[in-house]
């Protein structure tokens, strides 16, 4: 008889509690999962009810697994998926989070007879085809890529049960809110929904009240989730010395795992060329990079072969590392609600993380917007050598409640993400 400490019973109680399977309470025993995080007390019960559900939270808190979880029990029973078809749908915004989310699947799905696959664009779509032939119980998609497999009569929609949209917010940013329109069109109307976002947002608002039938709403709607274990600062520099401040910084400090955003997949090939005639090993990912290159930079990254990885927000979101000491903005972001989506990869499951954005005067603006969505002033430093001629001013919170935007028009997407 396999002796288990009491502190592992406790762990194995607290997610059979929630309604988890044999083979499930399995796996995230072997995967050595302490606790259930918050959202998963939450929304794995509200999943394996059969309801529709709206959850605000940030990547790193255990979001992934509070759906694929209940989501493999219920797939685990009733009748499998027909000739391409889909019992599952979960679109997400890039291919990095399709790959991500798709790995998770593939391991908490280990003990039970569930099929997935994850498809998305920047490869061939042959191969995609071919996977779901025989039908598939979860498909991870971009939105992009799955109406082109539609058009191509390549997936069936007459068995699917739930739809899942994780990062929506991302992929509203990203312009695909019409393509989730005609994708939402070609589904059952009697199915489960549920929509996971970091940020709640009057468009996410209109997109919950469009698709959601009564949802559970899980986190707190009102206010944006910051990942308290993060701390945060900015570095007052002048516009012409950023990039010599950034490999000070690495350098200096012996920084062996960096992630840099940039707003321009002009900029992260420029600042990471730059970064090498400094000595710095580094890589660029971006839209432009074929899915090929951005797998091994990742890969290369994660393994601590590259020291620094230059990204643009719309693969962000993709970029999972357990363990990233730190971020830093070379540039601020020209939508706020992204500022969170980039300092969310670090501080992940209540580890410590640093979070630096490295500032010049004409991005007052920028930060101005960011602190007041985050309601705090952001602790300001310079550097000796690089203290800026023009310094940055005290941001002035504001009182008064964030004005509504009004509702961007749909945008069709040229590029398949």
């Amino acid at each position: 008889m396999r002796i288990i400490s009491i502190q592992l019973k406790k762990f194995i109680m607290s997610f059979a509690a929630l309604g988890l399977s044999s083979p499930l309470l399995r796996i995230v025993d072997e995967e050595g999962y302490a606790a259930p995080y918050p959202i998963q007390l939450e929304a794995i019960p509200a999943v394996l009810s059969g309801k529709d559900v709206m959850a605000v939270a940030q990547t790193g808190t255990g979001k992934t697994a509070s759906f694929t979880l209940p989501l493999l029990q219920t797939l685990s029973g009733g009748q499998k998926a027909k000739a391409n078809s889909i019992r599952v749908l979960v679109l997400v915004p890039t291919r990095e989070l399709a790959v991500q989310v798709a790995d998770s699947v593939a391991t908490y799905g280990k003990y039970l007879p569930v099929k997935s696959v994850a498809v998305f664009g920047g490869v061939k779509i042959n191969p995609q085809m071919m996977k779901l032939r025989g039908g598939v119980d979860l498909l991870v998609a971009t939105p992009g890529r799955l109406l082109d497999l539609y058009c191509q009569n390549a997936v069936r929609f007459s068995q699917l049960e739930v739809l899942v949209l994780d990062e929506a917010d991302r992929m509203l940013g990203l312009g695909f809110i019409s393509d989730i329109r005609k994708i939402v069109a070609l589904l059952p109307k009697v199915r489960q929904n549920l929509l996971f976002s970091a940020t709640c947002s009057n468009e996410i608002r209109m997109l919950v009240d469009e698709l959601l039938i009564s949802p559970v709403q899980i986190g707190d709607g009102l206010h944006h989730m910051m990942a308290p274990c993060v701390q945060q600062l900015i570095f007052e520099v002048d516009k012409n010395k950023k990039r010599a401040l950034l490999s000070h910084l690495v350098c200096s400090n012996g920084w062996e795992q960096v992630l840099v955003f940039v707003n321009t997949k002009q900029n992260a090939n420029w600042l990471a060329q730059q970064l090498i005639g400094d000595g710095i090993s580094a890589v660029a990912i971006h839209g432009n990079k074929s899915q090929g290159a951005r797998t091994r930079a990742l890969a290369d990254f994660k393994a601590n072969n590259i020291r620094v990885l230059v990204a643009t927000d719309i693969v962000a979101r993709g970029i999972d590392i357990s363990e990233l000491p730190r971020v830093i903005n070379f540039e601020l972001p020209n939508v706020s609600e992204n500022y969170i989506h980039r300092i969310g990869r670090t501080g992940r499951a209540g580890l410590e993380g640093e979070a630096i954005s490295l500032v010049s005067a004409d991005e007052v603006k920028l930060l101005s917007d960011i602190e007041n969505l985050i309601r705090q002033t952001l602790v300001r430093k310079t550097e000796v050598g690089f203290v800026p001629t023009h310094h940055i001013p005290l941001t002035q919170l504001s009182d008064r409640p964030k004005k509504p935007k009004k509702p961007k028009k749909p945008k069709k997407l040229k590029q398949v993400i």
